[in-house]
C-alpha cells in the first residue's frame, strides 16, 4: 500500500500528487529528501529513509522533473521500481509537447489530470507482482534417485563398483602408453605394475590400504637415510647470550621511564631543551592559523595554453585534417544517452580507482553522474568527455564540502562560557598516527590561547604513555609557562597501563573541570574494526564520558580498507552503545597526506561513506604540519591525468 506519489519540478513546484492513506501529508519526508545531499550524488542508490517511511525517487534531467513514491519501510513492495518507471514514461509522453512549447510557463499554468492513468499503472504493477508463481520443489519421481534400483546401490565387501573399475583400467592404459613412448626399456616395469594392479583387485580394500602405507613409509625412510648428514657437536651451544649493541646502554634503569603518574605536575614533566626550528619547520608561518591544503600542478599552465590556442597546432599540421580533428567528438544539440557516456564513464571509473578511490564508490559516483546527465541537452560545441568530467568534478566538490562544518575554536569558546572543558576523543585502527596528530592539534590549540589536558587512555600499547609524556615535554618547551603568565599550557593525565580506559577518561575530565583546563584530548588504543571486545570498550568510553567531538583517525594510504574501517567503526559504536540514540563518529582526521602525491582517493571514500567532514589533515612530521581540507585542491589532484 503506497502512502503517496508526487511529481514536482527541481525548482520545487508540485505538478501532481496522490495521497494513498489518510494521515500527515507528504511534505515532511519530501522536504527531508530535498534538504539531504542531492539525489544524483547518492550514486545508484535511489532510496531514502525518513522516520517510518521509505522514499524512492527517479530524476528526469531533460524536463527537470522528480518522481517520488513513499511507503512504509516495514513493507516489501516489489512493484515500486516498475511503477515509478512506468509513471515516468507515461507522464513524459503525455505532457511532452506542453513542456517543450511552453517551458516554465507550461509548469505554472498547466493542468495535469493524471489520476486515472496513475491508477491504471498502479493496478498493472500490482498484478504483475502477483503473476509470478512461487517455485515448486521437484517430486521424487522427477529426481535422479528414483531412477536407481536397489541392487545397484548395494556394495559387498571386497568388490569394486563397475564405474571405478573401468576408470582404473583407463588410467592403467594411459600409464602404459606414456611409458612406452618415453622409455621403451622400461617395459618390464610396466608389466610389474599391471600385475601389481591385478593382485590389488583380488585383495580387500583394507589390505590394499595397508600395503600402500607400508610401501610409502619404506620409500621415504630410504630417502631420509641418504639425505642425513652428521652434525658436529661443537656447534651446539647451551643457553642464549644477550646481544650487546655498540651505542646501547647496558643499564636498564636509565631506559625506564615508567615512574609514578604525572597527572599535570610540571615537576614530573621537566622542560626539555631542543632546537624549536626542528619541531616547528616553517619559520614564516602565522601562529595559531590553520592553513588550507594546497595542491600545485605543473601541468596547469600548459593545459591553459592549449585551451586558449587550440587552432595553432592544427594549423601547423595543415589543411582540413586539423579542423576535423578538433571537431571530432562534438555532440551537437542533442540529448545525452547512456550509450554516449558509457565509454567516458568507464575511463573515469578506472581513473578514480587508480587514484585510490574505493572500487565500489567509484562505480557509484559514475552511476550518479550518468543519472544526472542522462537526457540533458548539450550545447553545439561541447564534447561528451568535457561534460562528464565537469559533472564529476562538481559532484566530488559537493561530497567533500561538509553539510555541518566543525569549528573547533568556536565550540571551545562556547564550552568556556559554560565553564566546562571541551572533550575530544580520538579513535582508529593501529598505527595511523593518533598520538602524533593529537600532539599537533594540542600545539594548534595552545597557539590559539587554550590550555590542554591530554588523557593517556591507551593503556595497552607499550610505550604509549611515554610517547605522550615526550610530546608534553616538547610542547611545554615550545610554550613555556613564563610566556603565558606562569600557566602550564599542556599537561598529561595518566594512570599507567592495564587500567580501564573509560575510568581514566572520566577522571581526566573531572580533573580538567576542577583545574580550569579548556580542552581535554582523549587518546585511545588502536584497534581493528573486527575486534568485538575492543570495539565494545570504545563504545563504553564514548557512551560514559559523552565527548563533544569524536574524531576517527585514518591514513590517506588506504583504498577499499577505508570504507570497511569507517562502516564497521560506526556499526560497532551503534551496536555496543547503551544509549537509545548512540553516539557515532563526528569527523575525520586524515593522516600521512604527504606520502601519497596525487592519489587522494581516500578522502573521497571516507567522506562519501559517512557524510562526515574531514576536520584536520596531517601532512608531515612537525607540529605545524596540520592543515584544513581544501575540497577544490583535492579534486584537482584527483582529476589530474
Amino acid at each position: 500500500m503506497l502512502d503517496f506519489f508526487t511529481i514536482f519540478s527541481k525548482g520545487g513546484l508540485v505538478l501532481w500528487c496522490f495521497q494513498g492513506v489518510r494521515g500527515p501529508a507528504a511534505t515532511a519526508p519530501v522536504n527531508a529528501l530535498i534538504r539531504s545531499p542531492l539525489p544524483q550524488e547518492r550514486g545508484g542508490n535511489n532510496s531514502f529513509t525518513h522516520e517510518a517511511l521509505t522514499l524512492k525517487y527517479k530524476l528526469d534531467n531533460q524536463f527537470e522533473l522528480v518522481f517520488v513514491v513513499g511507503f512504509q519501510k516495514i513493507l516489501t513492495l516489489t512493484y515500486v521500481d516498475k511503477l515509478i518507471d512506468d509513471v515516468h514514461k507515461e507522464f513524459r509522453d503525455k505532457y511532452r509537447n506542453e513542456f517543450q512549447q511552453k517551458g516554465a510557463l507550461g509548469l505554472l499554468n498547466g493542468t495535469f489530470d493524471f489520476k486515472d492513468d496513475f491508477m491504471r499503472l498502479l493496478r498493472d504493477a500490482e498484478e504483475s507482482s502477483k503473476v509470478r508463481a512461487p517455485t515448486v520443489m521437484k517430486t521424487f519421481e522427477q529426481s535422479l534417485k528414483s531412477q536407481k534400483t536397489v541392487k545397484c546401490m548395494i556394495e559387498t565387501r571386497g568388490e569394486k563398483p563397475k564405474e571405478k573399475v573401468k576408470n582404473k583400467k583407463n588410467k592403467g592404459s594411459k600409464k602404459d602408453g606414456t611409458e612406452a613412448v618415453a622409455a621403451p626399456n622400461k617395459a618390464s616395469a610396466g608389466d610389474k605394475q599391471l600385475s601389481a594392479a591385478g593382485d590389488k583387485e583380488e585383495l580387500t580394500k583394507d589390505e590394499i590400504l595397508q600395503k600402500n602405507r607400508e610401501e610409502f613409509f619404506r620409500r621415504h625412510m630410504k630417502a631420509g637415510e641418504k639425505s642425513r648428514s652428521p652434525k658436529p657437536d661443537a656447534q651446539k651451544e647451551k643457553g642464549k647470550k644477550p646481544r650487546v649493541w655498540d651505542l646501547g646502554n647496558s643499564n636498564a634503569k636509565v631506559l625506564d621511564y615508567s615512574n609514578s603518574a604525572t597527572n599535570g605536575s610540571a615537576e614530573a614533566c621537566p622542560v626539555e631543551e631542543f632546537d624549536p626550528d626542528v619541531a616547528l619547520g616553517d619559520k614564516n608561518r602565522e601562529p595559531g592559523r590553520l592553513y588550507d591544503l594546497e595542491y600545485e600542478s605543473d601541468d596547469e599552465a600548459e593545459e591553459e595554453k592549449i585551451v586558449q590556442n587550440p587552432s595553432k597546432p592544427s594549423a601547423k599540421k595543415g589543411g582540413l585534417g586539423g579542423m576535423f580533428g578538433m571537431l571530432k567528438g562534438l555532440v551537437g544539440s542533442k540529448s545525452l544517452t547512456r550509450e554516449d557516456m558509457d565509454p567516458v564513464l568507464e575511463k573515469m571509473k578506472d581513473h578514480l580507482i587508480a587514484k585510490n578511490v574505493a572500487a565500489e564508490i567509484a562505480v557509484q559516483l559514475c552511476e550518479s553522474v550518468a543519472k544526472k546527465l542522462e537526457g540533458k541537452v548539450m550545447g553545439t560545441f561541447t564534447t561528451v568527455t568535457s561534460t562528464v568530467k565537469q559533472a564529476l568534478q562538481e559532484a566530488l566538490v559537493q561530497i567533500l564540502q561538509p553539510q555541518r562544518r566543525v569549528d573547533v575554536l568556536r565550540d571551545v569558546m562556547d564550552a568556556q562560557r559554560h565553564r566546562r572543558p571541551y572533550v575530544v576523543t580520538f579513535c582508529g585502527v593501529n598505527g595511523v598516527g593518533k598520538s602524533t596528530n593529537l600532539a599537533k592539534i594540542s600545539f594548534w590549540l595552545i597557539e590559539n590561547g587554550f590550555s590542554v589536558l591530554i588523557a593517556a587512555c591507551d593503556t595497552f600499547r607499550a610505550g604509549a604513555v611515554e610517547q605522550l609524556r615526550t610530546h608534553t615535554r616538547r610542547l611545554n618547551a615550545l610554550h613555556p609557562p613564563e610566556s603565558h603568565g606562569g600557566r602550564t599550557m599542556v599537561q598529561l593525565y595518566e594512570k599507567g597501563y592495564g587500567k580501564d580506559a573509560a575510568g581514566i577518561a572520566m577522571e581526566a575530565i573531572s580533573y580538567a573541570r576542577n583545574q580550569g583546563f579548556d580542552v581535554v584530548l582523549v587518546d585511545t588504543a588502536g584497534r581493528m574494526q573486527d575486534n568485538a571486545p575492543l570495539m565494545t570498550a570504545l563504545a563504553k568510553l564514548i557512551a560514559v564520558n559523552a565527548p563533544d567531538l569524536v574524531l576517527f583517525v585514518g591514513e590517506a594510504l588506504v583504498g577499499n580498507e577505508a570504507v570497511d574501517q569507517l562502516v564497521k567503526f560506526n556499526k560497532a559504536l551503534a551496536d555496543h552503545s547503551m544509549a537509545q540514540t548512540p553516539r557515532l563518529i563526528d569527523g575525520i582526521v586524515l593522516t600521512k597526506f604527504d606520502t601519497i602525491d596525487d592519489k587522494v582517493g581516500a578522502a573521497i571514500s571516507m567522506t562519501y561513506i559517512t557524510s562526515k567532514p574531514i576536520v584536520f589533515v596531517g601532512t608531515g612530521q612537525t607540529y605545524c604540519d596540520l592543515r584544513s581540507l581544501n575540497a577544490k585542491a583535492v579534486v584537482a589532484a584527483l582529476m589530474k591525468a
